[in-house]
């Protein structure tokens, strides 16, 4: 039997308003596509202690603060077999960016500058939904 797979995403912003998207590294899944920071929640941990983590491990970035805004059902589609149930955060965050092995770049960008990325894992629909 499936199951849904509960994940985490994050909205950092910056000074300037923008939010922080991350470029896939080529090997992994999605790769070259962008997407927020964020993974898979595991056995035994909230999803608060989950978006922390993984905004660490992806980022380097500390979160300072914490707030969920809504969750989404990614449904299985032709490209991506699994379902996922993505709880959104905006975070606040300090330290230098560096970035993990999942990834080869980053960009922030506003709601004008979407289009000129290719937006992974349905987070182009909740960017959407945020900049509103």
């Amino acid at each position: 039997m499936q199951y849904p797979i509960p994940a985490v995403r994050l909205f950092v912003k910056n000074d300037a308003g923008k939010v922080l998207l991350l470029k896939r590294a080529a090997a992994s899944v999605g790769g070259s596509g962008w997407c927020l920071p964020g993974g898979k929640v595991d056995f035994g941990e909230t999803i608060a202690q989950a978006a922390k983590k993984e905004l660490f491990e992806e980022t380097n970035l500390k979160c300072t603060a914490l707030r969920i805004l809504f969750y989404q059902d990614s449904l299985p589609t032709e490209t991506l077999s699994d379902h996922y149930i993505n709880f959104y955060f905006e975070a606040d965050a300090e330290g230098k960016l560096r970035l993990n092995s999942e990834s080869e770049d980053f960009a922030w960008i506003g709601e004008k500058e979407m289009t000129n990325y290719a937006i992974l894992f349905r987070n182009d629909e909740a960017l959407r939904k945020y900049f509103e």
